[in-house]
């Protein structure tokens, strides 16, 4: 049996990650400034004084919104098996990841941008997202150091050179989606296009990466 203080322990967690979770769509939704600590609050099951109990103030809520959202990503990079992968095909894997991720998680993409509008001064503030920097490069790292031993890569591009360039494909087809189909009517989204565009990440990557 569980004893009582493992039991509020779970409700706790269970009342922190269900605020997180009303609190990141609102934030998504309404932007830092927009968004409503009341609002956020009463589509909880606990009280704005409580609210501020377990996160101190609306910035501190809006961080560890910011912190869940980043983490979220570079756990599921973490976990991916590609060391025994050749190469090539170990980056494939990698920038669909990313893509899959940032395709089903618009809200992610909506608060990075909320946050360069406000030039990153909240993720400066965390100690969380500071550390987060090379988890994010890791196995990227790992597989352009086979690939380059392997003579299949090229030697003058860097981990971060590439993971920017996934996430520059990645975000703009989310963030950009509406604007973009405005203009030129094709939704970047459109589910008969979405193997072409995975695959186009892949091919641009190994395409750079391959050239000599």
């Amino acid at each position: 049996m569980p004893t009582e203080s493992a039991e509020r322990l779970r409700d706790a967690e269970r009342t922190r990650a269900e605020i997180l979770d009303v609190a990141t769509r609102e934030f998504a939704d309404q932007g830092y400034a927009g968004a409503r600590v009341n609002e956020i609050a009463a589509k909880t099951r606990t009280t704005k004084r409580m609210l501020y109990y377990y996160f101190g103030s609306k910035e501190g809520l809006y961080i560890a919104v910011l912190e869940r959202a980043y983490s979220g990503i570079r756990a599921r990079e973490q976990e991916l098996d590609v060391d025994h992968l050749d190469p090539v095909e170990a980056l494939r894997q990698l920038a669909e990841l990313t893509f899959d991720h940032h395709e089903s998680h618009p809200d992610f993409i909506r608060l990075v941008s909320i946050e360069n509008i406000h030039n990153a001064e909240h993720i400066g503030r965390s100690e969380v997202l500071s550390t987060l920097a090379n988890p994010a490069l890791d196995v990227l790292t790992r597989i352009l150091e086979r690939g380059r031993a392997a003579g299949a890569f090229r030697e003058d591009v860097d981990a971060l050179d590439v993971h920017m360039m996934i996430s520059a494909f990645c975000i703009f087809r989310t963030a950009n989606r509406h604007t973009f189909n405005a203009i030129f009517k094709r939704d970047m989204l459109a589910p008969d296009r979405r193997e072409h565009y995975r695959k186009m990440l892949g091919d641009l990557l190994v395409e750079y990466l391959t050239a000599h």
